[in-house]
């Protein structure tokens, strides 16, 4: 489909006299239609054939698509003219083939690198220090990490940022707990509850909890070192879970709270050089343009202590000054959406965002039950992140066929069920809830990442049943041009979805291919095929396969090569 783009976008420039988006969809009424005559014809003055006062002021659609359809090099299709304006595409079954070859020659399956590639930071995942993983950080880290493998593949720099939480109260709490009731670190999470408790209900040690904050900022060296025995404790943990879940977050990845507290007196002084700040009941505060007459960012309170507010400013000016990044990406949940629009407006002011530096919240909804409340565990406490997984998994085994070898069943389990996971966070659009139902995930059939992992494994077993040599695609039952078609469209969904990362628009394209691969597998004798026949066909499982695990790979879910 790319290539038609082009060939249209040159007909509709040579009309316009400059560059025309043709607006091309696939169409029930041919295998593309072309809209751009419409917006064309109104941008010229008169909009289907009409006039102002008698006298006309340009060109209807239909004129507009007629003289577009002079200007086309239309070799290997047919288009004509439908509706008001419409142009409807059929191509050829040689230029299919000749399309789907050039294809499968290409090691990105027709997909450009970036013209003009970014600097990008990406700051996902996320989670406290001290406190485990729970469901709540599933949907950054997925979504965070699909962005990460997307922008990647597409040729940006890419720098994964994982802004942990391990400053402020409530490690004063806990360090302070640990140094009074010596306890093992390996279950954080247990102590960290522990000291909670305490804190809520003894005065005393809720005061000696804040002295130990203010010692751990003063740099007390017993206090710090046990608080990087704490950080080293909960990292690890948190690469083991990220191992678990199949993302490309490293221990190089981690850039905490912490790590910005050096930069906030320094960043107070130059917000106030710039004249930003201002005294609110003692506090220093920002008041954005965009946001006047509304509560203010609050960047270093009346004690004297910083927030996350002003962490996140530091980040931003840290991002942009010493790593130099040219785009920013926050995925992070969608109530949060206000602070970072304040945060960015801020940003601008003080001149760090510009029209070549922008930075993005990327927001998403929550994870709910099948009961329409917030996922939790049984005993409705925050269900555990590594809990889910591992059920996933165990779930997965028991459907793994009995043709995979039992060394890799394991790991088929693993694909099956991390990816049931992850596929069913992408597939909805993600400023939406969305229902966690293990029945409706992990089924074969439908749009889930098991159907699709199947449809790979499928293909992937006739190419090893055939002795698989590449031959000549040639494309001439009616299920396979619907696959050659949809094989086609993937560039121009790979672009669509770069551009918002609404990853549903390339898990429903994956399912319509895997839906057509299907159709053909039924409809259309692969081995048992006349030679040619057999050979062109086989080329078509090669390419669908490649398809397929691309497209899964984009979003961080492995293609099993049995299942």
């Amino acid at each position: 489909m790319e290539s038609l783009v082009e060939v249209f976008a040159s007909a509709f420039e040579a009309v316009a006299g400059r560059a025309v988006d043709p607006v091309m969809r696939r169409s029930k009424h041919a295998d593309y239609q072309v809209e751009g005559a419409l917006a064309l014809a109104r941008e010229l003055g008169l909009r289907d054939g009409g006039s102002a006062g008698g006298v006309s002021h340009g060109r209807s659609a239909r004129q507009v698509a007629a003289q577009v359809l002079e200007c086309l090099d239309a070799k290997g299709f047919d288009v004509t003219i439908a509706g008001p304006g419409y142009l409807n595409v059929t191509v050829g079954a040689a230029w299919l083939g000749a399309r789907l070859e050039e294809m499968a020659d290409d090691p990105r399956l027709g997909v450009p690198v970036a013209a003009k590639p970014d600097l990008v930071t990406i700051d996902y995942s996320g989670p406290n220090v001290a406190k485990e993983m729970h469901v709540g950080h599933l949907r950054s880290s997925v979504i965070g990490d699909a962005i990460a493998r997307l922008l990647e593949w597409l040729g940006h720099d890419v720098r994964r940022l994982n802004h942990l939480g391990d400053w402020g109260t409530p490690f004063g709490m806990l360090l302070e707990h640990v140094m009074e009731v010596p306890a093992p670190l390996e279950n954080l999470n247990e102590v960290y509850r522990t000291a909670r408790a305490r804190f809520d209900s003894e005065a005393g040690f809720a005061e000696r909890a804040r002295a130990r904050v203010v010692a751990l900022q003063a740099g007390d060296p017993a206090t710090v070192a046990l608080w990087r025995r704490v950080v080293a404790e909960s990292e690890k943990y948190f690469l083991e879970v990220y191992e678990k879940l199949g993302l490309t977050l490293s221990g190089q990845d981690f850039l905490a709270e912490s790590f910005y507290q050096p930069m906030l007196e320094p960043l107070l002084a130059e917000l106030d050089g710039l004249g930003l700040l201002a005294d609110s009941d003692g506090a220093k505060c920002l008041f954005p343009l965009e946001f006047a007459g509304e509560p203010p960012i609050i960047v270093r309170k009346r004690d004297g202590g910083f927030n996350y507010s002003a962490t996140d400013l530091a980040s931003i000016r840290y991002r942009i000054k010493e790593i130099h990044a040219s785009r920013l990406i926050y995925v992070v949940g969608a109530p949060q959406s206000r602070h970072f629009a304040m945060v960015f407006a801020a940003a601008r002011e003080a001149g760090w965002l510009t029209e070549q530096v922008r930075a993005q919240h990327i927001a998403f909804g929550s994870v709910l039950g099948t009961n329409g409340k917030m996922l939790a565990s049984r005993h409705g406490t925050d269900l555990k992140l590594v809990d889910l997984l591992n059920e996933g998994v165990a779930r997965a085994a028991a459907l793994v066929g009995p043709d995979v070898p039992l060394a890799e069943r394991d790991a088929v389990a693993r694909a099956v069920g991390i990816g049931a996971v992850k596929y069913a966070d992408l597939s909805t659009d993600r400023v939406k809830d969305y229902v966690f139902d293990w029945d409706r995930m992990l089924s074969y059939q439908g749009d889930t990442a098991a159907y699709l992992q199947f449809a790979c494994a499928r293909a992937g077993s006739i190419l090893r049943k055939s002795a698989f040599e590449a031959g000549q695609i040639s494309v001439e039952h009616p299920a396979e041009r619907a696959l050659a078609l949809g094989l086609l469209d993937f560039p121009a969904v790979v672009g669509v979805v770069a551009k918002a990362f609404e990853f549903q628009k390339l898990t429903t394209y994956l399912f319509g291919v895997a839906g057509a691969f299907s159709a053909f597998h039924r409809d259309c004798p692969v081995l048992k095929a006349d030679p040619s026949t057999r050979a062109s066909r086989l080329a078509l499982c090669a390419l669908t396969r490649r398809v397929l695990a691309q497209g899964l790979d984009l979003l961080g879910i492995v293609a099993p090569t049995r299942m």
